[in-house]
């Protein structure tokens, strides 16, 4: 049991639709913890019509009369620089976004009508867009937010009637995903919420025992947690309902390369493209960038050892999937491959271990620039001592390929050290950004 409460003192949240259900509970609660609130709600029905202040001023006095900070705001959530100018001009700062808002247009797809498909985007992909867009750079100037996304389980399972809906949902989770990419360097999180709770979008589609037992109060603990200050997970997917918490995540097959595959051979290796027995999670785009590399590197081994199209799903000629850096030196080898004269220039050997950010050794790389056909291969150097050994961190080495980070200014901080003839990387460096020229 945790010793002391968990606070939001100083802190102000826009919570979005917080007239009812799920919304309301967040922001009472965010509020008893000492959070400055925005609450926001159009005051419309389920539907997207209608309109009132009555809901979000019921919630304000809930809060005010418990002694809590909050100011309503009226605007739909499309409008959401007017929702964060709410935020700025009471307080001076928004830290956390929760965006809850969204409405129905249940129908058959045969039934759909543009409008349906049109309005059930502009609430939910549109709305959270608009409000976190605005928030976006009070958080980038202060290095600190947390933003919430509302999805929901018929983006991930689909559900009959609802087709706009469940789109817009599945769109909201690569927004999120995304966010938390770009936002991780100012310290922005952005986590999901898929949530299972009665409110005005079950009245008709729950039974009311159904909509009793899933109260938003037990959706509500694992919301204001991921905002928190103290949580520091992003991009990632949470669900809550029924007094139960968990984390979705994405899985593959492992799959099976297939060389100059045709149809018949998809028809005839269909048990191994569908098989689901070891799946393996994928939280990256760069680790899925870094298994592509390995399938192309079993791709290489298959044709230089005169193999066929029943190569196996793994080789140990594919570079580690569990390394970022892999795909860059894939990229390299390949190179080399199409053009090995840059290589003479250099004509040296360099080895780089790849660490964790803890400096905790994931892999070797070496560059073979002296041999007479030039490579890259996992492990130390096998032509004795590499001309210069670089220890790096997996992202910092990234990041340098990237552009993101300075040579220069890394190796003067300590983020890349090296031994041996150190000059030899500057001549190195030389041809690869030639490469990089080359191929602009």
């Amino acid at each position: 049991r945790s010793i002391m409460a968990l606070r939001y003192d100083n802190r102000v949240a826009i919570v979005t639709g917080a007239g009812g259900g799920l919304g309301r509970t967040y922001a009472l609660e965010l509020a008893k913890r000492g959070c400055k609130v925005v609450v926001n709600d159009l005051g419309g029905d389920r539907h997207g019509s209608a309109g009132s202040t009555s809901m979000a001023d019921k919630v304000v006095g809930e809060i005010k009369a418990a002694g809590g900070q909050a100011v309503a705001n009226y605007n739909s959530v499309e409008d959401g620089d007017k929702i964060v100018k709410t935020a700025i001009d009471t307080w001076g700062r928004i830290d956390i976004v929760i965006n809850n808002a969204g409405i129905l247009r249940d129908t058959s797809f045969v039934n759909m009508k543009e409008v349906d498909w049109d309005l059930i985007f502009k609430v939910h992909v549109k709305g959270a867009y608009s409000v976190t867009k605005a928030a976006w750079p009070y958080m980038r100037d202060q290095k600190y937010g947390r933003v919430v996304v509302t999805s929901s389980n018929a983006a991930i399972y689909g559900n009959f009637g609802q087709v706009n809906y469940s789109a817009a949902k599945h769109a909201l989770i690569g927004f999120s995903n995304s966010l938390a990419i770009e936002g991780a360097k100012y310290n922005i999180l952005s986590n999901v919420i898929i949530p299972t709770a009665g409110s005005r979008l079950t009245q008709t589609v729950m039974p009311d025992f159904m909509v009793d037992a899933l109260k938003p109060e037990y959706v509500m603990p694992l919301t204001l947690y991921v905002c928190h200050e103290s949580f520091k997970e992003s991009g990632k997917i949470y669900e809550a309902g029924a007094q139960w918490y968990g984390t979705m995540q994405y899985y593959r097959g492992a799959g099976k390369v297939l060389q100059n595959a045709t149809v018949e051979t998809i028809h005839d290796n269909w048990k191994h493209v569908s098989c689901m027995e070891k799946p393996k999670h994928v939280a990256t785009i760069a680790e899925q960038s870094a298994m592509l590399m390995e399938m192309l590197g079993d791709l290489e081994a298959q044709k230089s050892s005169g193999g066929s199209s029943s190569g196996s799903s793994s080789s140990s000629g594919g570079f580690p999937s569990n390394i970022q850096s892999s795909a860059l030196f894939q990229e390299i080898a390949d190179g080399l491959k199409q053009d090995p004269a840059p290589a003479k220039k250099v004509n040296n050997t360099f080895t780089y271990i790849i660490t964790d950010n803890g400096g905790k050794e994931l892999g070797k790389f070496t560059l073979d620039l002296k041999s007479a056909t030039p490579s890259v291969y996992v492990g130390e150097c096998k032509n004795g001592n590499a001309g210069v050994t670089v220890t790096v961190a997996d992202q910092v080495f990234m990041d340098l390929a990237s552009g993101k980070e300075n040579p220069q200014k890394a190796f003067m901080a300590g983020k890349i050290k090296a031994k041996g003839n150190i000059m030899l990387l500057q001549k190195l460096q030389t041809i690869l950004d030639q490469k990089k020229k080359s191929k602009m």
